[in-house]
């Protein structure tokens, strides 16, 4: 009779992981994506981005008012006067969507958009603009300066440029 060998029947071929170290190397790689997540914070970094928008929405729409005063020799007629320059408030009024919807209680800026003349169309913030509302307030000071706003920053309070 043929034996074989009692050494060779019993040793087994180690050609894998076991599942301690796979789920060793799951924790590691899971704490270290944590940590990189909360390091890039992705909420502050879409705040920013929003806020970046905004700032540029904003001097586009001041942009455009003031190239349509150097041509008409006035600010548009829908920017109310007002001794104080509250963003956001009673005071400040909200620049309206369109010339389609009601704009009672909003500025209409259609002179600077319905021909494409001094904004291709009118900015909206990225995340306050409601269906009548752009999200973006304007006001003019007693000596024609313009403030347009954006009151709804999510990073740096309230985003304001006057010219």
């Amino acid at each position: 009779m043929y034996y074989k060998n009692n050494k060779t029947m019993n040793t087994k071929s180690q050609k894998g992981f076991t599942l301690l170290e796979i789920l060793l190397v799951v924790a590691a790689i899971a704490i270290l994506a944590g940590i990189v997540i909360l390091a890039i914070n992705p909420n502050k970094q879409l705040g920013d981005t929003r806020d970046s928008q905004r700032r540029m929405d904003v001097n586009t729409i001041l942009n455009g008012a003031y190239q349509y005063s150097l041509k008409s020799g006035s600010m548009p007629a829908g920017i109310i006067v007002s001794t104080t320059t509250a963003c956001g408030t009673v005071v400040a009024t909200e620049i309206c969507k369109s010339t389609a919807v009601d704009c009672t209680g909003y500025t209409s800026l259609s002179e600077l958009y319905l021909n494409e003349t001094y904004l291709t169309a009118l900015p909206f913030d990225p995340r306050s603009s409601s269906a009548t509302g752009t999200g973006y307030y304007v006001i003019k000071s007693d000596n024609n300066r313009v403030t347009v706003c954006a009151p709804h920053s999510e990073q740096s309070g309230t985003i304001s440029v006057t010219r």
